[in-house]
């Protein structure tokens, strides 16, 4: 244990005396030096000592030397936080004793507290106190949670107002059973950009409603967070799918495939599983949804552009576990997958086949011909004409889809079905779309 004040000076004055020849010599700065440096020696005391204090109110203090100092209380000066205060707000009360007087705080620089110190004519720091300038915490609000998996409970929530309180504060989640059980307190905190989050890691409860609340407490005060109720299967999320591949559908130029693994975390639960799909050119920010989709898992994305790179990914959402009627909550996208529609450019290039406009003028005269003897044959489909079958081909050079081909389109996409035409007592039929 450190000795007394009067103890540390005795023993000063008694190995002065034991060393005459020196005692003489001892220049005053070396005993100031001595008297600040030595442990359990108080060459000056600030009171009150580490106030907290409302922001707009003020504050008197004051600064009480040591007479071993042998300075003057006039001799003294003032700083917070490292800036030397105005004369005018501080008066030599004795000769031993500096007041100070602070009007409108502001909130706390920094959550230690303001630093006020008592300074010698020569700088040195003589005493100092640290201020807590702030506010009683305002209620939490927001309070949102989620299961991952069901197999934890996380909750966030943020601070309503202006939030800051300059000063520490502690938030604790606290839960418990509706109808038994005892409270209990979170442990595991996080802290994020717009409030605070929490997760629970001990064993949850399903088929059991919770109750959840918020309580923010600090040294001017505390307020609590509406409680809210929920039951676990109601709020489950799961990891992104799995898996995802993007890959070419042979030779078409304007769609891709994709597929996916369902999330294997959710095997042993009853439940019908929704998937969302977005994707976007590689050169574009705007990404597509796509959302009718179900439970499947492998979509045909079509009207893409030729000779382009797409990034695709996919989310799920687990709805209605054990009977749950509740939305659902949906996963975090899962990482891109990326693929390129073939270039028509190198799909022509590579082909055998005669140019295509000599290929396309042979084929309007023989069409034009056959539609010529088919008015003449079929008077049902008298209202064909060459214009017809040119929507047609412009139809199906945008959408190269067959009778028996399937694609998931965004929405808004419309497909137009014409004329379909067999002539009695005949094998031939004509279908246009």
């Amino acid at each position: 244990m450190l000795p007394p004040n009067r103890s540390i000076r005795g023993s000063l004055e008694r190995g002065a005396e034991s060393r005459p020849s020196t005692r003489t010599e001892l220049p005053g700065m070396v005993l100031l030096l001595l008297l600040l440096l030595l442990p359990g020696l108080d060459v000056a005391v600030i009171s009150p000592q580490d106030p907290v204090l409302r922001i707009g109110s003020g504050l008197t203090a004051s600064c009480t030397l040591s007479p071993e100092l042998g300075l003057h209380a006039s001799s003294l000066y003032w700083t917070l936080n490292g800036v030397r205060l105005s004369s005018s707000t501080y008066s030599a009360v004795s000769s031993d004793t500096l007041s100070i007087e602070l009007r409108s705080l502001n909130g706390s620089q920094q959550k230690s507290g303001d630093n006020l110190m008592c300074h010698g004519a020569d700088g040195r720091i003589l005493a100092g106190s640290c201020l807590h300038v702030g506010m009683p915490p305002e209620k939490p609000v927001n309070l949102t949670c989620w299961s991952h998996n069901a197999k934890d409970l996380s909750c966030r929530w943020s601070v309503s107002g202006q939030g800051e309180t300059h000063i520490p504060t502690k938030y604790t989640l606290k839960y418990k059973l509706r109808w038994h059980g005892r409270e209990n307190e979170c442990e595991n905190y996080s802290s994020e950009k717009k409030g605070y989050a929490c997760r629970i890691l001990a064993k949850i409860a399903l088929f059991t409603p919770y109750e959840i609340w918020v309580e923010a407490t600090n040294q001017l005060g505390s307020a609590a967070s509406d409680i809210i109720s929920l039951d676990v299967l109601d709020v489950v999320t799961t990891d992104p799918p799995a898996d995802v591949r993007l890959s070419r559908i042979g030779s078409l130029d304007d769609q891709l495939m994709v597929r996916w693994a369902s999330p294997p975390e959710l095997k042993d639960f009853l439940f019908q599983a929704k998937y969302q799909i977005r994707y976007r050119m590689e050169d574009g920010a705007d990404w597509k949804a796509v959302d009718n989709i179900g439970n499947l898992t492998s979509c045909r994305l079509a009207g893409l552009r030729p000779g382009t790179v797409y990034f695709v990914q996919v989310r799920c959402n687990p709805v209605g576990i054990f009977g749950s009627r509740k939305p659902g909550i949906w996963s975090d996208w899962s990482h891109p997958a990326a693929a390129s529609t073939p270039s028509r450019e190198l799909l022509q290039r590579g082909s055998c086949d005669p140019k295509a406009g000599e290929q396309n003028s042979a084929l309007r005269r023989e069409l034009k011909q056959f539609f010529g003897w088919v008015r003449k044959h079929s008077p049902g489909c008298g209202s064909m004409s060459i214009k017809l079958y040119d929507q047609w081909r412009v139809w199906l050079q945008k959408t190269r889809k067959t009778r028996n081909q399937s694609a998931c389109r965004p929405r808004g996409f419309v497909m137009r079905q014409g004329c379909r035409c067999r002539r009695p007592g005949s094998r031939l039929s004509i279908t246009l779309f």
